[in-house]
């Protein structure tokens, strides 16, 4: 537990106070732990919250990551992944290969997350087609699948609205939306690195239409670049004024900006310290979300696992073929295997809980076949 005088030495007591009774932080509250010289502090705060959330426990998925193409109409300046059609680098997976990566998660497989670039030329009716192969081939993994970017894209490319688009999606059997394209929202940092993406207003409307439809998705920031602290603020306001009206958010993922390979190659990568202080301030600003993940991809693993003490209480997954963070210079494995995962979080003195993408704990039973049955709590998976 932290030391009320210890934040008062700091000028801090009043966040102190706050963090202490459960009580909403401002921007400005925001700023200041930002500005303070001791990370610790601040980490101690935001462990405090992941702990009266979530005790000693730090989650991961089984998963698998499938980009089905770096094709992309947009030129966000940040973005190492995509290419125009025609380069020699892009490519574009078929129906088939994409199945193939399904079936090789094996039944221990519960999440399959599914993004791409914005192809100009694939129909809403391929990815309708897919969604229900990879249902017929693993019924019981769930859809993770299509970033609010892609929504929008979709819908610009059959001339149709996001709602539509996201009912024949759901129909199909995509079950929520990861939380990527989010960027920051600071119409400032758009228009200098993203200008042809979908911008903050139209992520957070199409991110409403899904909630008010009944698909959960998750949330990112990307951070690092040329933002200020006060728009990666403002970004954190805007997700918790959305998630209090709609409550549809399961998960925050601060995204580190990975340099490499890309027009802003000259900036220098977020240090460990901002990288930690970020996730512990995102943890505090954002009371009405449950989740703070640390994606190890991009922290590395080592920093992830200093993260479970600085708010966040997710390690993401086994994730297999990552291929956007890596492209831009991430330095980490390719994935992981529950073992490892698992020993990374209990070295770090915590303790590992299997979820789906819902954050219901799994439990296996292997004496039986690749079946899952749940609650709003947990879920069963019986596997060979």
């Amino acid at each position: 537990m932290f030391e009320p005088r210890y934040y008062k030495n700091l000028g801090l007591e009043d966040i102190c106070h706050k963090v202490a009774e459960g009580e909403r932080l401002t921007i400005s509250d925001g700023e200041r732990l930002f500005a303070c010289p001791d990370i610790n502090a601040v980490g101690s705060l935001a462990h405090h919250v992941r702990t009266r959330l979530h005790g000693n426990s730090a989650y991961y998925v089984v998963n698998r990551h499938i980009n089905y193409s770096n094709i992309c109409v947009n030129g966000c300046r940040f973005c190492a992944f995509s290419r125009k059609k025609g380069d020699p680098l892009s490519f574009e997976l078929s129906e088939d290969e994409i199945l193939d990566k399904i079936r090789a998660g094996g039944n221990g497989l519960t999440e399959a997350h599914i993004v791409g670039g914005c192809h100009p030329d694939l129909a809403l009716a391929f990815f309708e087609d897919l969604v229900r192969k990879i249902r017929g081939t693993k019924p019981d993994v769930f859809i993770k699948a299509f970033t609010a970017v892609e929504i929008a894209h979709f819908a610009k490319n059959e001339g149709t609205s996001v709602k539509d688009v996201l009912a024949r999606l759901k129909s199909a059997g995509v079950q929520m939306l990861p939380g990527g394209g989010a960027e920051v929202f600071s119409a400032r940092v758009r228009e200098l690195l993203c200008p042809e993406k979908l911008d903050g207003e139209g992520w957070l409307d199409v991110m409403r239409q899904a909630h008010e439809i009944g698909i959960k998705t998750n949330a990112t920031m990307l951070y690092g670049h040329i933002e200020t602290v006060r728009e990666r603020l403002d970004h954190m306001a805007a997700l918790r004024e959305l998630q209090d009206r709609t409550g549809g958010f399961v998960c925050f993922i601060p995204l580190t900006f990975q340099p490499a390979n890309t027009v802003l190659s000259h900036l220098p990568p977020a240090t460990g310290v901002d990288d930690l202080k970020t996730i512990a301030v995102s943890r505090l600003m954002l009371d009405n979300i449950a989740h703070v993940k640390a994606y190890w991809v991009m922290l590395s693993v080592k920093l992830a696992q200093a993260a479970l003490y600085f708010g966040a209480d997710d390690f993401d997954g086994t994730v297999v073929e990552e291929k956007i963070g890596h492209m831009a210079g991430a330095e980490s494995q390719q994935g992981m295997t529950c073992r490892e995962i698992e020993r990374t979080i209990r070295d770090a003195g915590l303790e590992p809980v299997e979820r789906d993408s819902l954050f219901r704990k799994v439990f296996r039973n292997p004496a039986s076949e690749g079946r899952l049955s749940g609650s709003p709590d947990f879920v069963w998976l019986n596997y060979d």
